[in-house]
């Protein structure tokens, strides 16, 4: 898989190449792995990548850049605050797709792109729906019989993001100058 990301071959090629590869030549039997794939996960991962795909081919992702550029182009902390929002919205890989389109527009686009990573990622943790990792987790913890619920996810998600964003910001700005 290194080998074909270095030569530049098609990312989605190589890790299906790769997954392919592994599958064949391991000791496990394919149907004992499929079996431990969380499916529904899956799905809505996928679902994700479908809104995200109709947003941009419908022409809303230009409406609402338009009217919402202005500010995305107004420095790191209003980025972070964007980003953030979204990512809550859609997920944060979503949320860095629907963006990327900004990025290069931006006054210093190497700090928009760290600008929209430490965001996106940090962001992530605010609800359970901002990360999909978050219901892998939530998923996990109810198979073996704890319940995570969205409120109890809160108490610790609302705090760590904002400290986490506020440091981010503040590391951000520190580098950008």
């Amino acid at each position: 898989m290194i080998i074909l990301f270095i030569s530049d071959g098609p990312i989605s090629l190589a890790a299906l190449g790769a997954a392919s590869f592994l599958l064949f030549t391991r000791r496990l039997k394919p149907e004992r792995v499929f079996k431990e794939v969380d499916w529904s996960i899956l799905v809505f991962f996928s679902g994700l990548f479908i809104v995200t795909a109709s947003i941009e081919t419908s022409g809303l992702l230009n409406y609402l850049l338009q009217y919402a550029g202005e500010f995305l182009r107004g420095g790191i902390i209003s980025l972070s605050l964007s980003s953030a929002v979204l990512s809550n919205l859609v997920s944060n890989v979503p949320a860095v797709m629907l963006l990327k389109p900004i990025i290069p527009l931006l006054e210093n686009p190497d700090i928009g792109w760290l600008t929209l990573a430490m965001a996106t990622t940090f962001a992530g943790n605010f609800t359970l729906l901002g990360s999909v990792a978050n219901l892998i987790v939530a998923e996990t913890a109810k198979h073996n019989g704890i319940q995570l619920s969205f409120k109890e996810y809160l108490k610790a998600g609302i705090p760590i993001t904002i400290l986490s964003l506020i440091v981010g910001i503040l590391w951000l700005n520190f580098i950008s100058y």
